[in-house]
């Protein structure tokens, strides 16, 4: 691997083409030959063409930057400053919020006001600390929910969230405003707070113009229309090239492989059937192959030992993080961002790179850390530095490796952030979150695996991740190439890799869902009838519509299939479509008892194992373990909690599954497929007190006085019963009306036949596209004329009037906005103390990681484990209201269970304790916890906001927000 400062290789091999050819190398374009003199006519031409140039808003803006403008940009900012709203979808790193800043410059320079949004708190703060240094203090604010500064100002800086409640409040602070920045406006896909961007969109003046900037989607051009749709003329600026080329390397053992082999003499890679566009490293293919002849099993992801090209074992292995810093250090390729999908494992990373002794900074370098942490971290007790790990994290920093994840400090996260752009960390393992906006470009990105835990399971993954985790390689302006290493696996596919790095597929896609909240606000601006017409003007809608456009073609396309079969089938004697439903009625009557029979079979073989004792002997019928057997166990469930006459326990869903001892001395549960009819006990046998099932002699002694006992004995021949569609009357019936249809004398009977199956499957196939059809239309209006039932039955609508209990609920944003205005209504809250407020309202927030953890949590006793077990059951009731109305979580509509895990923690903080109590008795990361308390901040902001007339509940909230603020709160400058 050559050194990044002096290869240069043919660039039509990396992933995307390298930075255009410098301005003096261009070709003149208007048609000179480039030697000749202008003439007067074209000189004066151009003149003209310069002084309107500078006179536009854009050249004065170049001026502010000491790099000239990308196509791209310059397109876009045109494009803008001809009033035209703009969507831009562009790598990461390459430079698209350029054009929201030019948004910026427009407003300032009209007297207008621009509002800058964006995801996620971290992001709002750093493009704030960015406008500040560029405009001056007096020019922009920040409003991101607990932080407020200069709320006035014409450039504010917000997180989304805060945009969109401030139109459903019709804030004043919207006067004036000109342009809207939508910063990693993809986020829109995001399930849990995506609705938010569309809303914003929806709901914004006409005369806001707009600014959008996404990454590289697929679909960028079905968003755009959708832009242009809701909010007029958009112009869709596309980009595709980084602006610094990236080179993908596999990592394996102690080599590094190219992903993409070199150019043929022609200079174009060579394909392959699966990546036709580039031809992946036949070494690497070789590499793969030869571990999987080694290892076969690795097809199925298992197998162990090490393994090499030529077969013998320890020269191909997954290297070691510290190997592999040590490897990008030497190759020049630091600072780096290795990317592992678990916090523990980012700690776990730093502390072995620790302990080896790996030192990335100099002397100078070192002390610059300690005097921009010391000065970061100031405001910090010294209480509190012992308890956040602060030493040990300093220690990381000061050799330049340092972890970033969302369990850390916020602080802690600035200062790697900040350290990092300064070159002063040279080496960072992270989580995905960071590859969320957050602008901290690196030379080289690592990937160890390619499967992370999405929330549910381990899944690969998507090509749209790959590309937003490997775009932070490159630093524009510092690096000439940047550089993706993924780390060789056991089973890993050169070629599926290849894919996944080639691949731009990353469609946008929404997930708006009408909320209680959404709606109670729109009926109150627009009516129930304007409302609908409104949300059917979202994206979501939009996308479902497009969807059918293509399904309606199917149908037509099967509809003329249909007549073509039904042509074919046409028989001359009689009505053959009428002979073949007879023939299908006798199928499905067939097929019914057949069903049956099966149904009973199993039915009476459960029941003949329900009645086996421990010490029975039984003939097993069929299966691995069939013969003779000794039932240890019958197998039967706990008793079942669920009421009589309703379903089976969790545990029993498949029937009983006895442990047995079989003639051969082993102990196995067995399955109700083992047992395809019933089983009677042929004898008895005493299972002594001492027998232990682990004891191989116990399970010998055992099984030889088995074989002794019943061995001789023939197990009972099973006879099935006549069949019972021999005697069904309505089988005869359809038999004999077969015989008398005119069709069944028919030559060509089974030719039509055939032809009539084909279009009985077409025309259930075409059935099923329309059900689709009319599912996907009007969807987003049916889940809002849900919700508005609900609503209304709750008494917080009628007809097209908000309720004073509806206006509540317009001032509660969250997951469990109607939940919290239920309490509110019922008194849940009245009389408790802040800290059992605190307790309580912590139940709306907190969502815990692993949400299948079977211990009970911790709550405060007293008034407040009063208060949340009323929480519960309100949920309770609001859950069946929701079923009632057809309204399902699982599609995003609805209140989730209240989960209670925070409870004893914001009650303690909220108390006084110590951060160092506080923390070990939740056993969480001190990143967490500031996260929790702070959105649990927000929403005792909301109940504050929402008491009305409640002084005694809204002096509580207060109370609880001051008793939450403090400490390492306060002093946290992100949330």
């Amino acid at each position: 691997m050559r050194d990044h400062t002096t290869d240069h290789r043919d660039p039509r091999t990396a992933m995307n083409t390298p930075e255009r050819e410098p301005a003096d190398h261009r070709e003149p374009s208007d048609g000179r030959e480039p030697d000749r003199e202008p003439s007067p006519a074209e000189a004066f031409a151009a003149s003209r063409e310069r002084a309107r140039e500078q006179a536009t808003a854009l050249y004065g803006f170049q001026q502010l930057y000491d790099f000239p403008l990308d196509d791209f940009q310059l397109e876009a900012c045109r494009a803008l400053e001809a009033g035209e709203g703009v969507l831009v979808a562009a790598p990461t790193g390459s430079g698209k919020t350029i054009v929201g800043e030019f948004a910026v410059h427009l407003a300032l320079r009209g007297g207008r006001k621009c509002f800058y949004t964006t995801p996620i708190k971290a992001l709002s703060n750093q493009k704030f600390g960015d406008l500040v240094k560029r405009y001056g203090a007096d020019k922009v604010g920040l409003l991101t929910g607990d932080n407020t500064v200069n709320g006035d100002a014409p450039v504010v800086v917000m997180t989304t969230e805060v945009l969109r409640n401030m139109l459903y409040a019709g804030s004043r602070t919207l006067d004036g405003l000109g342009y809207v920045v939508m910063d990693e406006v993809h986020y829109l896909a995001d399930r849990f707070r995506g609705a938010v961007w569309e809303e914003v969109i929806i709901h914004l003046p006409e005369s806001v113009t707009l600014v959008s900037l996404s990454a590289t989607v697929s679909n960028a051009e079905e968003f755009g229309d959708w832009l242009d749709t809701v909010r007029g003329g958009t112009r869709v600026i596309v980009s595709e090239n980084r602006p610094v080329p990236l080179w993908q390397h596999v990592m394996a053992g102690n080599r590094m492989y190219d992903l993409f082999a070199s150019p043929d003499r022609d200079g174009r890679p060579k394909g392959s059937l699966r990546n036709p566009g580039k031809a992946v490293n036949p070494e690497l293919v070789r590499l793969a192959r030869s571990e999987l002849d080694r290892n076969p099993r690795d097809r199925f992801g298992r197998g162990r030992g090490r393994s090499m090209p030529n077969g013998r074992p320890g020269r191909v292995w997954t290297p070691g993080r510290v190997d592999v810093i040590d490897r990008l250090d030497a190759e020049g390729l630091l600072p780096a961002i290795t990317f592992i999908f678990s916090r523990a494992g980012c700690e776990a990373a730093v502390q072995q790179c620790l302990s080896s002794g790996l030192r990335l900074n100099k002397d100078g370098d070192r002390a610059r850390v300690r005097a921009i942490v010391e000065e970061r971290c100031a405001d910090i007790p010294d209480e509190d530095l012992h308890v956040l790990g602060y030493f040990e994290w300093l220690d990381g920093l000061e050799r330049g490796i340092a972890a970033h994840h969302a369990g850390m400090l916020p602080r802690f996260k600035e200062v790697v952030e900040e350290l990092f752009v300064k070159g002063l960390v040279k080496a960072v393992f992270a989580t995905e979150t960071l590859a969320l906006g957050i602008n901290m470009p690196a030379r080289s990105v690592v990937m160890e695996k390619l499967v992370k835990w999405n929330g549910e399971t381990h899944a690969d993954i998507t090509p749209g991740e790959y590309t937003q985790l490997t775009g932070r390689a490159g630093r524009r302006g510092i690096d000439i190439e940047g550089h993706a290493v993924v780390l060789w696996q056991r089973g890993l596919d050169p070629e599926a890799l290849a894919g996944l790095a080639g691949t731009r597929t990353y469609p946008l896609k929404s997930s708006f869902r009408p909320s209680y909240n959404m709606a109670v606000n729109l009926v109150s601006q627009f009516g129930r009838h304007r409302s609908r017409e409104l949300l059917e003007t979202s994206f979501a809608q939009f996308q479902a519509d497009r969807s059918v456009v293509g399904i309606a073609r199917q149908v037509q396309r099967n509809e003329e299939g249909l007549e073509g079969y039904r042509a074919s089938m046409t028989c001359h004697l009689g009505d053959f479509e009428e002979y073949m439903a007879l023939r299908r009625q006798l199928k499905d009557r067939e097929n019914e008892l057949a069903r049956e029979g099966s149904s009973q079979r199993r039915a009476a073989a459960v029941e003949s194992i329900e009645q086996l004792k421990p010490g029975d002997v039984i003939h097993v019928p069929t299966g691995k373990f069939a013969g003779l057997a000794l039932v240890l166990d019958p197998g039967l469930p706990p008793v079942s909690r669920s009421p009589r006459g309703g379903p089976r326990h969790p545990d029993y869903q498949d029937g009983p599954r006895p442990v047995v001892l079989t003639a051969e001395r082993q102990v196995k549960r067995l399955a109700m497929i083992d047992f395809p009819h019933p089983v009677a006990a042929i004898d008895r046998l005493r299972i002594p007190k001492s027998f232990n099932p682990r004891s191989p002699q116990s399970r010998r002694d055992l099984a030889s006085a088995l074989r002794t006992k019943a061995g001789h004995v023939e197990p009972e021949r099973f006879r099935r019963g006549r069949a019972a569609a021999a005697d069904d009357p309505e089988i005869t019936r359809l038999r004999a009306e077969l015989r008398r249809h005119p069709c069944h004398g028919c030559d060509e009977r089974e030719d039509h036949a055939r032809w009539s199956e084909r279009y009985h499957r077409l025309h259930r196939d075409t059935e099923l596209l329309e059900r689709r059809m009319r599912s996907r239309t009007h969807t987003i209006a049916r889940t809002f004329d849900r919700v508005c039932g609900l609503l209304t039955d709750l008494g917080y609508l009628s007809g097209d009037t908000v309720t004073d209990d509806g206006r509540r609920l317009g001032r509660l944003y969250g997951e469990l906005d109607l939940l919290a205005s239920e309490c509110i209504r019922e008194g849940v809250w009245n009389g408790l103390a802040a800290a059992e407020l605190a307790a309580c309202a912590s139940a709306l927030v907190y969502e815990a990681r692993q949400s299948d953890d079977a211990t009970a949590p911790r709550v405060p006793e007293g008034a407040a484990k009063e208060a949340l077990g009323q929480m519960v059951r309100i949920w309770g009731h609001l859950d069946a209201l929701e079923e009632q109305h057809r309204i399902n979580t699982a599609e995003g509509v609805g209140q989730r269970e209240p989960d209670l895990g925070f409870a004893w923690a914001a009650y303690r903080w909220a108390l006084g304790h110590s951060l160092d109590s506080v923390l070990r008795d939740a056993d969480m990361p001190a990143g967490d916890f500031v996260r929790w308390t702070k959105q649990l901040i927000d929403v005792l902001g909301q109940i504050q906001d929402a008491a009305g007339e409640d002084a005694e509940l809204r002096r509580t909230a207060r109370k609880a927000v001051d008793g939450l603020r403090r400490g390492i709160i306060a002093y946290s400058s992100v949330g």
